[in-house]
């Protein structure tokens, strides 16, 4: 049987690492809620994860002025990180070259509130399907997730259902996916949505949202029968958390 994977993160907001509740992140500032703010640059956090192995994290850009601490994560680990944050056709290329393994990509495919197929195609052919990743982040609306855009305050047409999900599969190698209601609060995970996940998507998942405990994580590898994986941002104490990152290390490392 497959087993769930423990993802790490690198969160940038204003060139450093943060962690931040997802949901007050906007184009003001006025209501952003930070958990965390880090003193030590982000290739340290690389650094890290490549000691201990945990392939396949990401590096996310939370808005302008985050590249060149996105560049000095990748430093940290060539190959070992995907990246997203204003990813385009006309960068992707700069980031596969900076050391990004994956591309992860939002806005620039889901514009104006639609999917732009055009613009997918466009990426697929710099990337190749297995270099990208689709961040389908949600929020519930009248009973179903909507995919949202733009520091996740924008609700698109998109809705996260099979058809959505079996489309978007033949053009990406995996879905990250942050339950943004309740991404940054340490109250909980979305069972609902990952109830949804396991169900509809053809893909592997990475699920990103509330997580607090080593409960919330085996709920996760129970719904997603190993093809759910996860990440912890302000959770875990390696961003002021309660939840040891060395004991997440070495549940994942256990069950694989």
């Amino acid at each position: 049987m497959p087993r769930a994977e423990f993802r790490p993160c690198i969160d940038l907001h204003s060139g450093v690492v943060k962690q931040i509740v997802g949901g007050t992140l906007d184009d003001a500032g006025a209501s952003l809620r930070t958990n965390f703010v880090s003193a030590l640059p982000p290739r340290e956090y690389a650094r890290r994860y490549r000691s201990d192995d945990l392939r396949g994290g990401h590096v996310i850009m939370l808005g302008p002025g985050n590249e060149e601490a996105a560049r000095d994560a990748l430093a940290g680990w060539p190959g070992g990180l995907q990246v997203g944050g204003g990813i385009n056709a006309g960068n992707a290329a700069q980031w596969l070259d900076a050391g990004a393994d994956k591309l992860i990509v939002t806005s620039y495919v889901f514009a104006d509130g639609e999917l732009h197929r055009d613009r997918l195609e466009k990426l697929k052919q710099i990337t190749g399907r297995d270099r990208l990743v689709l961040d389908l982040s949600c929020r519930r609306r009248d009973g179903d997730y909507w995919i949202v855009t733009d520091r996740w305050q924008r609700f698109t047409r998109c809705r996260i259902d099979a058809a959505m999900m079996d489309e978007l599969a033949q053009d990406c190698a995996e879905f990250l996916i942050h339950a943004v209601d309740e991404e940054g609060k340490c109250a909980g995970i979305d069972r609902d949505l990952l109830a949804l996940l396991a169900e509809v998507s053809p893909l592997p998942c990475v699920y990103a949202g509330g997580i607090r405990n080593f409960e919330d994580i085996a709920a996760i590898e129970e719904a997603g029968n190993g093809r759910i994986h996860y990440t912890i941002g302000s959770a875990l104490d390696l961003f002021g958390g309660q939840l040891s990152y060395d004991k997440v290390v070495a549940h994942a490392k256990q069950h694989l």
